[in-house]
């Protein structure tokens, strides 16, 4: 593993890792191992390391004394929680890119827009989410608060992980997440920053609601599993 453009060799790492928990491959209460991790991608293990403290400001891991880095559970208030703070981070973001965005950034949201209607069309429901969660991570200019952005982009592996739960949801639930965040870039763009703020926090809700019903759907067949298994 080399280093790719400003991102350093922990941050690849911590990606690299970060991608495995929110694809499911690493589950909940799994341990990583530092070593295989090591092995994998030919590096040190106090790479590994330092790639696993970054990792924990995301709250994909928890750090134990003794017993090292964990994946971290996925709660029904976890989830609530996560999507809370989001609402928040997000409803100051596109309050900000209304009040400020210039003609080519305009041009920008509207060609965003006709993306998320074709990936919306085609069922692409991982596509459809990471185009407006990483692209309102990318509005630097617009925003014009590093803080701000610097804190949401701690929570979108998180997000990420919540939605890709979400994968299975049908195209009508699809279609009405489309038709939700219209309406926030709709607002964004005659400057109604206030309006902005109130729909994406309804965005928020409805796919904090899809990923409610999805994590208990999953949980419920882990405990039939469970169960049959002690048979």
């Amino acid at each position: 593993m080399h280093e790719q453009g400003k991102e350093s060799l922990s941050e690849q790492i911590a990606k690299h890792i970060g991608e495995q928990i929110i694809r499911g491959e690493l589950v909940e209460g799994e341990r990583i191992q530092e070593l295989r991790i090591s092995a994998e991608l030919d590096v040190s293990r106090g790479s590994v390391r330092e790639a696993l403290l970054l990792l924990e400001r995301t709250q994909l891991i928890e750090i134990y004394p003794r017993r090292g880095a964990v994946v971290s559970e996925m709660s029904a208030q976890q989830v609530r929680a996560l999507f809370d703070m989001s609402a928040l981070l997000l409803g100051q973001i596109v309050q900000r890119m209304a009040e400020a965005w210039r003609t080519h950034e305009a041009e920008r949201i509207q060609a965003l827009l006709a993306q998320l209607h074709e990936e919306t069309r085609q069922g692409h429901t991982e596509k459809f989410y990471d185009l407006i969660f990483q692209g309102l991570a990318r509005q630097h200019e617009m925003v014009g608060n590093p803080y701000l952005i610097k804190f949401y982009q701690e929570l979108l592996p998180s997000l990420r992980r919540s939605y890709f739960l979400t994968l299975n949801i049908s195209r009508r639930e699809l279609q009405e997440s489309f038709e939700l965040f219209k309406l926030v870039t709709d607002a964004v763009l005659i400057r109604k920053s206030q309006q902005a703020t109130l729909f994406m926090d309804d965005f928020c809700r409805h796919l904090r609601n899809l990923v409610l019903e999805s994590l208990t759907r999953m949980k419920q067949i882990e405990l039939a599993w469970a169960r049959r298994s002690r048979r």
